[in-house]
């Protein structure tokens, strides 16, 4: 959100400049996330004075250049070359000083320099309105009629002044401050100074009318209160510069008088409000409304949308929707450059209502972000009124009727009751009842009734205006106290203590994975955290939705609208902006969770650890040529994550996963731990992914389950190992996997490690056939191994892969 400086001192007067409010706002719960230097002219006319023409002569050597002496406040005259044919002594100019920055209407910035024009030297530059950003007209230099003294800044001649936008990240418990009024109310508390509303006393309606817009609440709980009000004589045409200036400040787009004034309104008091062409509303009568199932209604954006019986719309007479209550305007019932009568509506719907109708059709806009949090049932009129005088102003409206208000229940304030000793205990300090009672009084919360508990402690019951819509209950008025007495003023004690020691866990989650990330960035990896909502587009087949995803009901758009089930798209959405950017070579881990819909409508988390391989392995350099990125780099990566967790020598299994186009599933303990291999070319097609990528998805949470932290020290072996190789005939649907599975049982002692060095198929292997070369390393701790112990074991493994895999040894 947006909030003008300039825009807010005409609320509340004060001089505090923009870093201190800003420092204000942001202890108080309003977090100012920066300030914008904004200028009404390009460069501020910094560097650019008033003087006085004192002589002006024909150029020697130029019949088009004037040599001119000007006073501009310095003890010494200046001498300067004007080539504008309206110079004359005796003027009172603009002058451009050495040094000066100046933006013209067209063209490019450019510097003031002492030069010498034809031979005379020019100490400045008499101006005309295009060379200092004022206007277009270039036929001669400005001439003044003013008594300010020489060397008076032009700005301050021209009115021209900065100002400074605060940017403010609104958390959704604060719609009281969703404008700039609501913005000098908190200063109100903060500053101990008064602000005050926009002068409406100048509102007159007459007391009845021939005719007026009838209003009717079909709907009074979504619509607890409706005014309006009819204009006639409106002109419609462009917005006057201070009003557009105001608006674009906050960033927004002039559009039209009518259209400003609304949206000026809106973010001075935080009403929005809506503009009707009165003409468009058939039999002159208004229906607040729930829509018709299925009705058909086209809105300012020209989209067609199909209601629901839900959607809350406001009708005509016939009952045709004219807009989307509290969220969006209808085509044809808007105001155009032909409209001349104007039914300007203010309202207070209930938030859940335009929440949801928001939330059905897509749509946000300022007023349904105000809506949805809740508006100010008591804003409704002055905000009309303040439209109405601003229409009569910029527009030549007149009031054609009296205010129509429908407001059949009132909202009253809110009892709530506050503990005064409560205070001190949630605080954690003493705070004195009468500054308690000050803060409150400048919150607008009234102290209606003051009692005494049984224990004799005070206690107050408060009155809480409907505009804070979020201070419900004792603790949150603490909340409101505590903002404004300041956090920085709460003093930490020497010794702080608490009630509840908590547990530690051991082996501690956290400090496992700490360990573990530093493992992966020690590998030159690069930690990653994405999003948990992403598309459910990602995971339809045929058309239809994934029954095992977790919906979101309140998304706030349609490629962000359920929980993942799997971590791998959000990563490659990652992968696929980085190699956008040419950073193609990209070794990336995320620990996060994944989330998915039982059978039984139970849902679950799971917490993942998934790594992602693309692009080269290594840069390339004048001693290596780059290496692509391989299935084994990743795999030794994830194999090395599992060591250190105490899974030294996980078994594998070919892998089943919906994503990936093979690999292998890493087991431990008979359970799978991990799932590693290439992404499928379909899912890479789908997330505009260019280039092959590697991926692996470990289950944490099992992991965690089983760690094991006990480390294991051995003596190093003493007697040397010793290699044997076996050359195996084997079907091609053997893995070896199930080989090096076959070896270990068949001795457990000697036998150290396992490892296929080449594999061959031919058609001299016979059809279905396959030959692997492994090596096994052999040792004994105790000794040195014997022929004939080596020969034994040998022989062991010779029978076991001929009985329990089919194998012919080659010999």
């Amino acid at each position: 959100m947006k909030i003008s400086l300039d825009w807010l001192r005409t609320l509340i007067p004060t001089d505090k400049p923009a870093e201190e409010i800003g420092r204000l706002l942001t202890g108080s719960g309003l977090e100012v996330e920066g300030i914008e230097e904004l200028e009404s002219v390009p460069g501020g006319l910094r560097g650019v004075v008033l003087g006085t023409v004192l002589t002006c002569e024909k150029h020697p050597d130029a019949d088009k250049l004037s040599l001119t002496t000007v006073d501009v406040g310095d003890a010494t005259p200046r001498q300067i070359v004007c080539g504008a044919p309206n110079v004359a002594a005796g003027q009172r100019v603009v002058v451009a000083l050495e040094g000066a920055m100046l933006y013209p209407s067209e063209g490019e910035p450019f510097k003031i320099k002492k030069s010498k024009i034809r031979g005379a030297a020019s100490e400045g530059m008499i101006c005309a309105e295009d060379e200092i950003g004022l206007g277009h007209s270039h036929a001669g230099i400005m001439v003044l009629t003013t008594d300010l003294p020489n060397g008076t800044p032009a700005a301050e001649y021209f009115g021209l002044g900065s100002d400074s936008v605060f940017e403010i990240g609104l958390t959704p418990n604060r719609a009281d401050a969703a404008s700039h009024f609501g913005v000098a109310r908190e200063l109100r508390a903060l500053l101990r100074q008064p602000c005050h509303l926009p002068d409406i006393s100048g509102f007159h309606a007459p007391a009845e009318a021939a005719h007026n817009i009838r209003v009717t609440l079909e709907d009074a709980a979504a619509s607890p209160r409706y005014a309006g009000l009819l204009l006639d004589n409106v002109r419609v045409g462009p917005s006057p510069e201070w009003l557009q200036r105001r608006l674009r400040s906050i960033g927004l787009s002039p559009i039209n008088n009518v259209v400003d004034v609304t949206n000026f309104v809106l973010h001075e008091l935080g009403q929005p409000l809506h503009a009707f062409d009165a003409s468009q509303i058939t039999g002159s009568h208004v229906r607040v409304k729930r829509a018709e199932e299925g009705e058909k209604f086209v809105t300012l954006d020209g989209a067609e949308r199909t209601l629901k019986a839900a959607d809350l719309v406001i009708a005509d007479a016939e009952g045709q929707p004219m807009a989307l209550a509290g969220v969006f305007g209808g085509k044809t019932s808007g105001v155009s450059e032909g409209t001349t009568r104007v039914f300007l509506e203010s309202a207070y719907f209930s938030p859940a209502v335009v929440r949801k109708t928001g939330q059905t059709h897509q749509l946000k806009t300022d007023a349904s972000f105000r809506f949805e949090r809740g508006t100010d049932p008591n804003m409704v009129l002055i905000a009309l009124k303040r439209a109405a005088l601003l229409l009569q102003e910029v527009a030549g409206a007149t009031v054609a009727a009296p205010i129509v208000d429908e407001y059949p229940a009132h909202i009253g304030h809110t009892l709530v009751r506050l503990r005064l000793p409560r205070v001190e205990k949630l605080v954690g300090q003493f705070i004195a009842p009468e500054h308690i009672r000050q803060i409150l009084t400048d919150l607008d919360i009234l102290i209606s009734e003051e009692l005494t508990d049984e224990a004799g402690q005070a206690e107050w019951i408060l009155s809480v205006p409907p505009h804070k819509v979020d201070v419900t209950r004792e603790a949150d008025i603490i909340e409101e106290i505590l903002r404004i007495y300041g956090y920085n003023h709460v003093a930490l004690r020497p010794y702080n203590s608490a009630s509840y020691l908590a547990k530690f866990p051991n082996p501690d989650p956290e400090i496992i994975r700490q360990n573990t990330a530093r493992l992966l960035s020690g590998q030159g990896f690069s930690e990653i955290i994405t999003n948990s909502i992403t598309n459910s587009l990602y995971f339809e087949k045929n058309g239809e939705r994934d029954e095992t995803l977790v919906p979101l009901l309140n998304y706030n758009s349609a490629e962000l609208n359920v929980l993942r089930p799997t971590m791998l798209h959000s990563g490659l959405e990652v992968v696929r902006y980085n190699v956008n950017r040419r950073q193609r070579d990209l070794k990336l881990y995320e620990f996060g969770k994944t989330y998915h819909r039982q059978a039984d409508g139970q849902y679950t988390e799971q917490n993942k650890l998934v790594l992602y391989l693309t692009g080269n392995a290594s840069a390339e350099t004048w001693q290596q040529k780059s290496e692509k990125a391989s299935y084994h780099q990743l795999a030794g990566a994830v194999q090395q994550v599992l060591a250190s967790l105490g899974f030294g020598q996980p078994a594998s299994q070919p892998v089943q996963h919906p994503y990936l186009a093979g690999g292998l599933t890493l087991l431990a303990q008979n359970q799978p731990v991990a799932q590693l291999g290439a992404v499928s070319g379909t899912v890479l097609k789908q997330l505009d992914v260019s280039q092959p990528v590697w991926y692996a998805e470990l289950d944490w949470d099992w992991l965690m389950r089983k760690y094991k932290n006990t480390l294991v020290a051995r003596e190093l072996p003493k007697f040397p190992e010793v290699r044997r190789d076996l050359s195996l005939v084997v079907d091609k649907t053997v893995t070896f996997d199930q080989l090096q599975q076959i070896a270990r049982r068949a001795e457990k002692k000697l036998l150290q490690q396992v490892n296929v060095f080449d594999v061959y198929e031919g058609e001299n292997l016979g059809a279905g056939k396959k030959s692997y070369s492994v090596s096994f390393l052999l040792q004994d701790p105790t000794q040195t191994l014997t022929d004939q112990a080596i020969d034994g074991v040998m022989q062991r493994l010779i029978d076991q892969f001929e009985k329990q895999a089919g194998a012919v040894i080659r010999r």
